[in-house]
């Protein structure tokens, strides 16, 4: 069981996004495995449910800017902060991540992922490296409570160090 809530993108971010996404781009969704998908998708993660892609699944790899959207429900001003980069939603609705779903997604030992810190203005007040240990659920706890021990953190962004992706978002609680 874990300590703090791993968010997905929020729905109404979702709807948008399958039309434009944050790069303006007009969305081109594909069948995952397919010949048309040219990134390799199965297994990737979804941030729409929080879960890998299945062969199959209609997605679409979008640019993201989890800061910005955040900025744009607390009246936060990211600045130079604000970043835009890829993740895979599905193309339809999806209904969003099962509630019985156990643990931190995307939380493969031996990963190498990034937690970074935000305050209430969207801007950054530190991070760290964090590779996911066997235990993982007890790993992002750990990391998170420190995280939020600093009390001007409102949020942390969990990302994959290769490439920078964003994975999920943990406000404070």
């Amino acid at each position: 069981m874990t300590t703090y809530t791993p968010l997905p993108i929020p729905e109404a971010a979702l709807k948008e996004l399958r039309d434009a996404d944050d790069s303006g781009r007009a969305v081109e969704p594909f069948a995952a495995g397919s010949a048309n998908d040219h990134v390799d998708s199965v297994g990737g993660p979804l941030r729409c449910c929080l879960r890998p892609i299945e062969a199959g699944e209609r997605v679409a790899l979008v640019s993201y800017a989890p800061l910005r959207r955040w900025a744009e429900e607390t009246w936060a001003r990211p600045g130079a902060y604000d970043e835009c980069g890829p993740v895979f939603i599905h193309a339809g609705e999806c209904g969003g991540p099962e509630g019985n779903r156990p643990g931190y997604p995307f939380a493969r030992p031996g990963a190498l992922r990034t937690l970074r810190r935000y305050d209430a203005d969207g801007h950054i007040v530190g991070g760290r490296l964090f590779e996911v240990p066997e235990d993982a659920d007890a790993g992002f706890d750990a990391a998170l409570t420190e995280a939020f021990a600093q009390p001007d953190v409102a949020l942390v962004h969990v990302r994959a160090l290769e490439y920078g992706c964003f994975h999920f978002e943990v406000r404070r609680p």
